[in-house]
């Protein structure tokens, strides 16, 4: 073999090794698009089912992405994908925030239940075939018992202001909230 091949096939294979290792690391999570789904999961208990739904729900009003109009949360959720926060800005405004398409919650293998926080889930109108976190971290497409990289599994920032365009998890013009009804 000519040296220039064999140089060659090392740095390939230095590459392949190289980004492999800057892989992130995975986690064992479940993933659902309803609570039927979850409670129909052979695997996973009907009262573990619906504890954490309700935990992603409790989660879903704190951390999912707010806008100021709707017409900006559709933009980046697709129409009829939001709906008005049980919330309104300091100024009495209205916030909007995306419907909650899924929710995520931690494994019950091994006992494994505590490492991944129960938290809601979105789909955006640029990547609508996978669920993202309240912080736009892309959890995959894959439903039931899966892997999901360990940083989507962290519990997901509370969301304190509200986005005037700009992207799923842009920081545009922000305006506060108080968080009542």
């Amino acid at each position: 073999m000519k040296r220039s091949k064999s140089i060659a096939l090392v740095m390939m294979s230095a590459s392949t090794i190289a980004l492999s290792a800057c892989s992130e690391p995975t986690v064992d999570a479940a993933v659902f698009d309803t609570l039927e789904q979850c409670i129909n999961d052979p695997v996973i208990s009907e009262s573990q089912c619906r504890t954490e739904f309700a935990a992603a729900q409790e989660q879903h009003v704190k951390a999912a992405p707010k806008y100021t109009s709707q017409a900006d949360c559709e933009a980046d959720f697709g129409a009829e994908q939001c709906e008005q926060a049980p919330f309104r800005t300091q100024n009495g405004g209205s916030v909007f925030m995306p419907l909650m398409m899924g929710y995520m919650m931690g494994s019950m293998l091994a006992g494994n239940r505590g490492a991944v926080a129960s938290q809601p889930l979105y789909r955006s109108t640029d990547d609508p075939k996978n669920f993202r976190t309240a912080d736009n971290k892309k959890v995959g497409a894959k439903t039931g018992l899966t892997k999901v990289a360990r940083s989507a599994t962290r519990s997901p920032s509370f969301k304190t202001s509200t986005v005037s365009r700009g992207g799923f998890g842009a920081r545009a013009r922000s305006t506060g909230f108080t968080g009542r009804s």
